[in-house]
């Protein structure tokens, strides 16, 4: 017999589609942290260069191998090609959140490695602890805090999931509400130690300043149309404006086509959403408290995450991750009001207090999903190219490590990094459609299923998960 569908607590104690319109009615499609980011303009590649290291990409995982590569050999030449602007993608539009994870969890990270995990949870830690050191000695202004993460529950069958978990303090709904005020908390469980937040287009454009300084040559508007590797000899990578001949390569292309064609079923974009509100007024801030500054996250499959900013805004993302036939990143899908909506209800939902708020910015971006949900890394071309991808939303910190395993594999020096069963073997690759189509919206829908069944996997999500192809967020 079917278990009974349960209405989850956005369905039961939504707002009224007024107030929802209200909110979202003066908001523009445009990305916060982008608008809030000093840019600096790098020219595009012109004529021929040669070089020891060209880095395609200019994200957080192209800038990092970037600036980490300088900074092992000062006298080594490196190029950093990009096909639009510094951090104009996923590094300018995500959350924020900085976790310590190189697996997308505990839990993922368990099931697929699990005799080596507890070596992967050290080396997260160092990577995120290097991190902030390295923010700290490059001048980059991130708006860094290690001010932890709060993971919260709203219905009763995730409550008993935060008291099975040992990391971290466990809270009441009352010392939780003491925390972050909303009718809907049941209880929470705040870790500390193992993320931060960030400004991300500011991290991304720090960089990428942080690079120049060390004497990166970076270009904008630069695509790589082509890689050509013969046998011997330099990889040379073409663009509209020039030619760059380099003795090694690492692409940092994550969810953008790669110019490798083996890697091109490796990955899809699935899209993520987010909300900006405008500056809380002290009576606003007083209503909801959060004078801990915590990043706030829920526990269902469809989650959502929220945090404050430094002119104490509230970034509110997640719950819908939309997959379009076909792989493409398209501009086109990035402006869904049915989405924005849902969000906005949410919001209100969370903090009723707040029915008062405006959104200034909405945007959305695609995140480089991968089979395993957490990065790959690979070297090809005779050991000249060196690749990592598949970040599946948990990228801020994971990418200066996957730079660090990109650098170590093309040095040739074996390394704990490289020796890590997670880096030297691929995961699956996804299927051609329509089946990929079938299987990444059949998966979406039984996680919302297993939402409203309090937390229970139907067959196929369980099938999945036999076959290492699940995720449970």
């Amino acid at each position: 017999m079917a278990s009974m569908r349960h209405t989850t607590v956005f369905e039961r104690q939504a707002p009224p589609a007024g107030l929802v319109s209200r909110a979202l009615e003066s908001s523009e499609h445009r990305v916060f942290w982008l608008d809030d980011a000093p840019a600096s303009g790098h020219g595009s590649l012109q004529g021929v260069v040669e070089t020891d290291l060209a880095v395609v990409g200019g994200g957080y995982a192209g800038l990092w191998t970037a600036v980490l590569a300088k900074r092992r050999d000062p006298s080594r030449r490196v190029v950093l090609l990009e096909a639009q602007t510094i951090g104009w993608a996923a590094s300018g539009r995500n959350g924020g959140f900085a976790e310590a994870s190189l697996t997308h969890g505990e839990d993922n990270g368990r099931s697929r490695w699990p005799d080596e995990y507890d070596t992967l949870e050290r080396l997260g830690l160092k990577n995120l602890d290097a991190l902030e050191r390295d923010v700290a000695e490059l001048g980059i202004d991130a708006q860094l805090e290690r001010t932890g993460v709060l993971a919260v529950a709203y219905e009763p069958h995730q409550v008993r999931w935060l008291e099975e978990q040992t990391h971290g303090t466990l809270l009441d709904a009352a010392g939780l509400r003491a925390e972050i005020d909303s009718p809907t908390f049941l209880a929470g469980r705040w870790t500390q130690g193992d993320s931060a937040l960030v400004h991300p287009a500011r991290l991304a454009r720090g960089l990428a300043q942080a690079a120049s300084d060390l004497g990166v040559e970076v270009h904008e508007h630069s695509p790589v149309q082509r890689l050509r590797a013969g046998r011997t000899g330099a990889v040379e990578l073409t663009t509209p404006g020039g030619v760059v001949r380099a003795a090694q390569v690492a692409l940092a292309t994550n969810v953008f086509r790669s110019v490798l064609p083996s890697l091109r079923w490796s990955t899809v974009p699935v899209y993520d959403y987010v909300l900006m509100t405008e500056p809380l007024t002290a009576e606003q801030r007083d209503a909801i408290g959060w004078r801990n500054r915590q990043g706030l996250a829920d526990l269902a499959n469809q989650f959502h995450y929220s945090r404050l900013t430094a002119d104490g805004r509230i970034l509110y993302g997640g719950y819908d991750a939309i997959y379009h036939a076909g792989r493409k990143v398209n501009p086109a899908y990035e402006d869904r009001q049915s989405s924005y909506r849902t969000l906005a209800s949410h919001l209100l939902t969370t903090f009723p207090q707040l029915e008062d708020v405006r959104i200034s910015h909405r945007w959305s971006g695609a995140i480089d999903t991968s089979t395993q949900f957490c990065a790959f890394h690979g070297l090809t071309k005779r050991g000249r190219v060196a690749y990592s991808a598949g970040f599946t939303g948990l990228g801020v910190a994971a990418t200066r490590f996957a730079a660090e395993v990109m650098l170590d594999r093309l040095d040739g020096t074996p390394t704990e990094r490289t020796q890590l069963s997670m880096v030297q073997k691929r995961p699956l690759p996804f299927p051609p459609e329509p089946f990929a189509s079938v299987g990444i919206n059949a998966t979406r829908w039984s996680l919302d299923r297993a939402d409203h069944h309090e937390g229970r996997r139907n067959l196929f999500l369980r099938t999945l998960d036999r076959m290492g192809l699940g995720f449970d967020s």
